[in-house]
């Protein structure tokens, strides 16, 4: 069965206290917290950081089966190298991922490109045939000359998602090009009838067999968390426990 997974980017913010974390609850018990009201979290921490072993398996036992983390690529693969002769840095990014994919934690891969890095078809192509075999990715583009037919059919050619991002700058289209969905809705707010029609559109894209991982907006306020634990009730009459055995 598909799954509906629902989150924000990053979850270790104090200020969520007490909208979501209770009052007395330490940082340390934060990760605990979310993940027994959410099954995702983005980490963005690992765009300027390489997460230590120690730290992905802390994460692993902090969270139950069927929790995802979807990691954001490492700013030396999309930023610095821009895609281009990254064969090395990628497979050693995703090699220090490895606890979280042996504990069956490890969701997509999200490649943010800058907003500076325009379309490249050639330069995508070369990168989508470096990534191996059962690594989900999803790229978010951030410039709207990469939003075109051939580009969407690259990445259907490599199962790789094209990110729907949301925001007040760009909105990208959905288009499904792989059997996965990725969004990250950044606009400030959300309310409860648009929650509810984004409800229905993944009620349709479960149904279809597509796995959905949507993404709210952090920052300093706990209303992403709130917005994505209501998703996940407005969708839950065929959604499938949020804790269930699925493995990303």
């Amino acid at each position: 069965m598909a799954t509906l997974f629902a989150g924000t980017s990053g979850f270790a913010y104090p200020a969520w206290k007490p909208g979501f974390y209770p009052a007395g609850l330490p940082q340390t018990k934060f990760l605990e917290h979310y993940a027994s009201r959410l099954n995702t979290v983005e980490i963005n921490y690992t765009f300027r950081h390489l997460p230590s072993a120690t730290t992905l398996e802390s994460w692993a036992t902090a969270t139950p089966n069927g929790f995802s983390f979807a990691i954001k690529a490492h700013q030396r693969i999309t930023h610095l190298l821009r895609l281009k002769g990254a064969e090395d840095a990628t497979a050693f990014f995703l090699k220090a991922l490895e606890p979280l994919r042996a504990a069956g934690r490890l969701g997509p891969v999200l490649f943010q490109l800058p907003p500076y890095l325009t379309y490249d078809p050639q330069r995508l192509a070369a990168f989508l045939q470096i990534l191996p075999a059962g690594i989900r990715a999803a790229f978010e583009f951030r410039d709207q000359s990469w939003l075109v037919d051939d580009i969407y059919e690259l990445l259907r050619a490599h199962n790789v998602s094209l990110c729907v991002a949301e925001s007040e700058k760009l909105e990208v289209p959905e288009v499904i090009t792989a059997d996965f969905v990725y969004y990250r809705l950044r606009k400030p707010d959300y309310s409860a009838a648009e929650i509810d029609a984004y409800a229905a559109r993944c009620r349709d894209l479960l149904a279809a067999g597509h796995d959905l991982y949507v993404m709210f907006k952090h920052e300093e306020d706990h209303t992403g968390a709130l917005r994505a634990e209501q998703l996940l009730r407005s969708a839950a009459p065929v959604v499938a426990p949020a804790h269930g055995a699925h493995a990303a």
